[in-house]
């Protein structure tokens, strides 16, 4: 990493301390506190003069929203709002009419993975014609979509799922089916990661998109394919979410630990080039309710030390490698030791827990099994072991 800003306009730069980290790999990322002070730069590097900022209610009644504006034009920018706690197709559409409306010409993601992904949907739905059914990976819609996406600011304001630097978006279509997006024309141009916005964040959400980041590093780790390089960052992530959430969770002021969570939901996301794995079928999939409303990062939680006993046999010494950067003995089983930590952040263990019940089964084992992470899954489901998965989660 860089530890000295490199100036990349005629703008003049008055920081008092210019000591964020720009980091390239997938797409440039502005990384440290008080990285949000770049965002005037970064939008005429990028020549966006009329922004849409994406954003949801939640984050908008944390001040986090009147926070980032302060640094643009109110006279330029329009806001959307409406971002709803698993993105959807409807609000897909009401945000494209507000980029129209305000006849923006480039978004800014402000907020958790819901907000980010629902601005790469208006991203590309305000640039691609048809129904976004048409775009989706499994669909066989990645060489569908183009150059022509609308360029993305992405500012996270939880540390969990990595959507800023990822190259997908995941969007409940109005036909009930949970389908992902996937391009590198969908990774945000930019990413803003600074900590301070993370402050505030309350701890049951702290664990939450904690545990994201977490089993976003652990899957990626585990998927087959070989790519070294991402294969380490993982690595790393896994590593600082490991030791680092329990002190984000507790002290929601500790700004090493802070710095360090959204680090690790960084690397999580730019190891989504390895691909996921069966934690997320199943959370994609049980995400895909129309109720329950289920936390993504919550439902990772909840599968993932099932899928690590699944997964056993067919990850070669991963585990160990896995317990050594958690200093856990290679003795103990892994799986109990992540359902320890879900629980010791007092995060639900079960589906039940979460409202998620029996009769949701069926349809669930269905998404799962078209769900396009299997692909890099380094054990395959089957439909009767997607069920058994279930059943022993609930």
């Amino acid at each position: 990493m860089n530890k000295t800003f490199r100036q990349r306009s005629k703008c003049v730069f008055d920081w008092e301390e210019a000591t964020v980290s720009t980091i390239g790999y997938l797409t440039t990322t502005i990384f440290d506190f008080g990285a949000i002070k770049s965002l005037p730069i970064e939008l005429e590097v990028l020549g966006i003069r009329r922004p849409l900022v994406v954003t949801d209610a939640g984050v908008q009644a944390a001040g986090i929203a009147a926070q980032v504006l302060t640094h643009l034009d109110p006279r330029t920018v329009s806001v959307f709002a409406g971002t709803p706690p698993n993105p959807t197709e409807e609000a897909v559409l009401e945000g494209v009419v507000a980029y129209r409306d305000g006849g923006c010409d480039g978004i800014i993601a402000l907020g958790g993975g819901s907000p980010i992904d629902l601005a790469k949907g208006v991203a590309l739905a305000t640039t691609h014609e048809g129904p976004l059914e048409h775009y989706a990976a499994i669909r066989g819609g990645v060489g569908k979509i183009t150059a022509k996406v609308a360029p993305v600011i992405a500012i996270p304001t939880t540390a969990g799922t990595g959507s800023e630097v990822g190259r997908g978006a995941l969007i409940n279509l109005t036909n009930g089916s949970k389908l992902a997006l996937i391009s590198p024309h969908l990774i945000p141009k930019r990413a803003i990661c600074d900590p301070e916005l993370t402050l505030g964040l309350p701890p049951l959400l702290t664990a939450a998109t904690g545990i994201d980041a977490l089993t976003h590093c652990i899957e990626t780790f585990l998927s087959p394919l070989v790519n070294p390089p991402a294969e380490a960052i993982a690595l790393d992530g896994a590593q600082r979410a490991w030791h680092f959430i329990k002190r984000a969770v507790t002290n929601g002021s500790d700004r090493e630990a802070r710095w360090e969570m959204m680090m690790a939901a960084l690397e999580g996301g730019l190891t989504f080039q390895k691909g996921l794995g069966a934690v997320h079928s199943l959370s994609h999939a049980a995400g895909a309710l129309r109720s329950p409303t289920l936390h993504h990062g919550m439902l990772n939680g909840v599968f993932l030390p099932h899928i690590l006993r699944f997964n056993a046999q067919s990850v070669g010494n991963k585990y160990e490698k896995l317990s050594d950067i958690f200093r856990i003995s290679r003795e103990t089983d892994l799986a109990t030791a992540v359902s320890d930590l879900v629980q010791s952040l007092k995060l639900p263990v079960t589906l039940s827990q979460m409202g998620f019940e029996a009769r949701h089964i069926p349809q669930t084992v269905i998404r799962a099994l078209a769900d396009h992470s299997n692909a890099t899954a380094p054990r395959k489901a089957s439909a009767e072991d997607f069920e058994s998965l279930l059943r022993a989660a609930l």
